[in-house]
Order: C-alpha cells, then sequence, then structure tokens
C-alpha cells in the first residue's frame, strides 16, 4: 500500500461500471496519480433489465459493490451511488455530482456494445460543454476497437487472424498492471450504503459458488492456474470435470483484469503467452476471443440491433415452435445432455462453455428457431452474461456471425454427449430421472424404458430430419442470397 496523498486540491470522480476491483483498474490507477479521487457508481436497473440482464448477473453486480466499497474504504476513497432510470440521466447525474464534491476531472474505462458507447459519448460531450476535464480510458481489452485491422484496412471478422494480429501487436506496456491507489487523506466525504437490490423477476441462484469481489477472482486464478491451467486444452470441453477457470463472471463485471490473467500465465508459462504450456496458451486465446467480439460490437454495430452479421441470414425461416421452444427452455428435449445443460443453467446461472454450443446449435439447427430468442434467454440466466461474448456465441452457433461455424456443421447432441460425457456422469448429476440407467444409455434413453414414465420425456424431434430441415433452410437462403 502506498503512502497517502494530500487532499488540498480537488478530486477526481471516478466512474465505476464494469471494472469493479481496486488493483490494475486504469481510470482508477490514472485518477488517483493526480490527486484524490472519489468514485462514483450509478445504478440502471430499469434500462439493464430492458437490455435483457436477470437476477443473476444483477445480484453479483450488487454483491461485487459491496466488496469494492469496503476495499476503497481501507484507501479512504468514498464510494457513492446514484439511481437512474436510463442512461440518457448520466450525464447531468454525474455533472451534479462533480458539482457536490468540487471535482476537476471526471475518469471511467470504456464500454463497448452501442448504448453504452452512446452513453459515453453523451457524458464526455457534457463534461466538455462545461469545461470540465474527462478521460475516457482503454482498460477491458488490449487494444482501442479499430487499432486492429486486416490488410486491407477492414475490422477482423475471423477470429484467427485476429489472434494472431493481437499476439504480434502486443506489447509490455500493454500487459503491464496499472498501479494501485495511494491511500489518500480523508475528504471528509462519507461512502454511502449499497442499496439493496429491489425484488427482481426472478430469485438468484445461490450466491456460494460464486463469492464477490477481486479477492475472490484473484483466488480463483490463483486456484485455476495451480490445479487445472495446464490441462486446460485437454478438460475444458467435458461438463463433469472442473477443468475450466470459472472466471468469466469476475471477467465480465470487471473483479478481474485480462492483464492480471495474463500476468498469471507469463509467470507460469515461462514469460509466454502464444507459445510453451498448450493448456495455458489455449487459456489465453480465450481471453483473446472475449476481446475480439468488444471489437466486433464496434465495427459492426448491426449486432447491437437484434441483427445478423452475415447479413444475408436475415432472410432465414425461422420457425415459430412455442412448445418446443418451453421444452428447451425447461430442459425437456429428450435429449438429455442439452436437458442436463439448461437445467444447470436455470439452476446455477452458469453453463459450460461446450454446453453452451450444443444447446445453441440445438435450439437454431435442430429446432429451427431464431438465435435471438435463445441468445436472450441465456442473458436472462447467465450469471456471466456479457452482451458481446453471448451474442458472438450464439451467432457463431446459428451461422450467422463472425467466424461462423458453416451451415452444414450441425452437431449430433447424443454423439457430442458420448464423447465429452463418456460415462454420463454431467447428465446423472441434472436428471435425476435418468440415475438408474447404465452409464451408456443415459446420453440416448431406450423408447422403451421411457414409455409410462413422466420424469422425462422421449425426443421432440428426431435428429436426422431435423438436420434435413435445417440444412434445406440454409440451402434456400443462399440459393436467394443476394
Amino acid at each position: 500500500m502506498q503512502s497517502a496523498t494530500r487532499a488540498s486540491e480537488p478530486p477526481r470522480l471516478v466512474w465505476l461500471r464494469s471494472d469493479l476491483r481496486l488493483h490494475d483498474n486504469t481510470a482508477l490507477s490514472e485518477a488517483a496519480r493526480q490527486g484524490p479521487v472519489v468514485a462514483v457508481f450509478l445504478r440502471c436497473l430499469p434500462q439493464w433489465q430492458s437490455h435483457g440482464h436477470g437476477a443473476n448477473k444483477l445480484d453479483f453486480l450488487n454483491r461485487g459493490i459491496v466488496a469494492l466499497a469496503e476495499d476503497l474504504t481501507g484507501y479512504n476513497i468514498p464510494l457513492l451511488h446514484r439511481e437512474i432510470a436510463h442512461f440518457d440521466e448520466a450525464p447531468a447525474t454525474l455533472l451534479g455530482l462533480a458539482e457536490e464534491v468540487g471535482a476537476s476531472a471526471l475518469h471511467f474505462n470504456r464500454e463497448y456494445p452501442l448504448d453504452e458507447w452512446r452513453r459515453d459519448e453523451a457524458v464526455i460531450e457534457a463534461f466538455e460543454r462545461q469545461g470540465l476535464s474527462v478521460r475516457a480510458h482503454t482498460d477491458a481489452i488490449a487494444f482501442v476497437p479499430g487499432e486492429l485491422r486486416t490488410g486491407q484496412g477492414d475490422y477482423y471478422s475471423v477470429f484467427t487472424p485476429f489472434a494472431k494480429a493481437w499476439h504480434r501487436a502486443l506489447t509490455p506496456e500493454q500487459l503491464s498492471l496499472r498501479d494501485a491507489p495511494p491511500v489518500q487523506d480523508p475528504l471528509g466525504i462519507e461512502t454511502e450504503p449499497v442499496p439493496t437490490l429491489p425484488a427482481l423477476d426472478d430469485t438468484p441462484a445461490a450466491p456460494k459458488h460464486w463469492p464477490a469481489g477481486e479477492q475472490a477472482a484473484a483466488d480463483r486464478l490463483e486456484r485455476f492456474l495451480r490445479f487445472r491451467g495446464r490441462h486446460y486444452k485437454e478438460q475444458r470441453d467435458l461438463p463433469a470435470v472442473a477443468g475450466t477457470s470459472e472466471l468469466s463472471p469476475y471477467l465480465a463485471l470487471g473483479m478481474i483484469s485480462w492483464r492480471q490473467c495474463c500476468q498469471a500465465v507469463l509467470g507460469e508459462n515461462d514469460g509466454q503467452l502464444n507459445e510453451g504450456d498448450a493448456g495455458l496458451t489455449a487459456w489465453v486465446n480465450e481471453l483473446v476471443w472475449r476481446e475480439f467480439y468488444q471489437h466486433i460490437v464496434v465495427g459492426f454495430p448491426r449486432v447491437c440491433r437484434h441483427r445478423a452479421f452475415q447479413q444475408h441470414t436475415e432472410a432465414l425461416a425461422w420457425r415459430d415452435d412455442e412448445a418446443s421452444f418451453a421444452a428447451w427452455c425447461e430442459g425437456r428435449t429428450g435429449y438429455p445432455i442439452v436437458d442436463a445443460a439448461m437445467r444447470q443453467l436455470v439452476e446455477t446461472g452458469w453453463m459450460h462453455n461446450r454446453l453452451r454450443m450444443i444447446t445453441a446449435m440445438f435450439l437454431t439447427k435442430h429446432l429451427l428457431i431464431d438465435w435471438r430468442r435463445g441468445e436472450a434467454f441465456f442473458l436472462r440466466h447467465l450469471i456471466d452474461g456479457e452482451f458481446a461474448a453471448n451474442n458472438g456465441g450464439w451467432q457463431w452457433a446459428a451461422s450467422t456471425g463472425t467466424d461462423a461455424a458453416p451451415y452444414f456443421r450441425i452437431f449430433n447432441p447424443t454423439t457430442q454427449s458420448q464423447r465429452f460425457d463418456p460415462d454420463g456422469a454431467f447428465i446423472k448429476a441434472y436428471l435425476p430421472a435418468l440415475t438408474h440407467l447404465p452409464a451408456q444409455q443415459r446420453h440416448a434413453p431406450p423408447t422403451s424404458d421411457l414409455l409410462g414414465q413422466a420424469d422425462y420425456p422421449a425426443p421432440i424431434v428426431d435428429h436426422k430430419a431435423a438436420r434435413a430441415r435445417a440444412l434445406d433452410a440454409f440451402k434456400a437462403l443462399k440459393k436467394d442470397a443476394p
């Protein structure tokens, strides 16, 4: 902890959003370098809910603010709260706070989806109009969107060349951790109690698996690198194995930074991010995927407007099948790996990444239901719900997005289950109705075994017929596309 700074000059406001940490926080570090700071958090529940964020993420966010407020107290940094109903209220609210505390400047870290970008631009314009200093920092990603471009000068739309460019252009400065703020003299401004959440549409999942705050995130990173990191490449696709980092909720709300993750890998992998241990480099690649999708929402803002990245796929004839959609949401499709995954999501607020691909492809290819409906359902339930990553993953599965799976790639959920959950252990954990079956039968229970059983349904669609239907729909689309 650094020595105290004097509070003899006007403070800087630091507007916290999806960067709920004290350490390695660019906006907080830069503001504190210049003098005393006052942190502020604007809670915008109505608009967050209109954007589709559900109880699990909102509860985790609120617990993260509580944890951060405690951390900031140790540095004499007050944290103020204001409630707003819409992003449009942010400029006036922040200007009012600046006047209230006598702040000379505002610092914040950029967010990239279209509505958040427009909100931030409005705040910048409002502060500049009042003659106040305002700084928007690049923090959640390494490169300003548009900084990495193809040889033709375009935004990358395919991940692999983007990742190569990312690794090639990354500098030691971008990787360096930002200084923690020094302890400052008390400002005479009290930290405000974090308001409790009002009643939400859903009850949040039990928080025991997701303790909030940057210390919890740091502990999880340490455990991952110590016990799982070097096995990540071979274990990350096995849902019954604790093989992933489970850091996605902490990254989504900035309780840990991508730099902290990369620095930890450098320490474990002889100073390398792109070579060396296969498990560690594969995990770094997932961090680069996160950045790739942040660049996409800036370079191709139509994806923020419920539009497909591959524009010709807008003409796809999606099916309107409420009964099948409800069966998918509730884990009643008759495909055990799909149903177990959907129940994991609803019960815990999280889903294993391999299962996200399987369930998304089942909805969009087997049921031929619009990917946007699945995207919204996931965002409502995911504790790590993040627009760019969620949208990118869904459009990949639906063959409408960047780097999309070819339309003829249609996962067979039964063979996926046999390959990645060979003993049916994950299925058994979430589908008690199938525990009596031998492990190999859990992937596709014999129809005769299901007769007269109310606890688990027969498949709602035949894989071969569904695959043919999806291929026909996409072939017609290609034929009719301009």
